[in-house]
């Protein structure tokens, strides 16, 4: 094992970090920013006003893009484990 492939591996393991958050950090962002402009339009400054709606899409993109996330997630586990003979190799 050489230190290209220990910088691969991160690198691949950075990129699986970003696309299996990236839908839920999006949608989230962007309820935030439509809250946040709400809350100061009509001076309601509510701490749960700015949670709830961002907890309810959380868990809405979770439910929708749930099992993609999971199959991206076993596929490059699976992927690692199987390539564990040739690093140590």
């Amino acid at each position: 094992m050489n230190a290209q492939m220990v910088l691969t591996i991160g690198q691949e393991a950075l990129l699986m970090l970003l696309m299996v958050s990236a839908p839920v950090l999006g949608v989230v962002l962007v309820v935030g920013l439509l809250v946040s402009l709400f809350q100061a339009i009509t001076q309601i400054h509510e701490a749960t006003l700015a949670f709830v709606p961002k907890l309810i899409a959380a868990m809405a993109v979770f439910a929708w893009a749930g099992p993609w996330m999971l199959n991206m997630l076993v596929e490059y586990i699976r992927r690692m484990i199987e390539s564990i003979p040739g690093i140590v190799a």
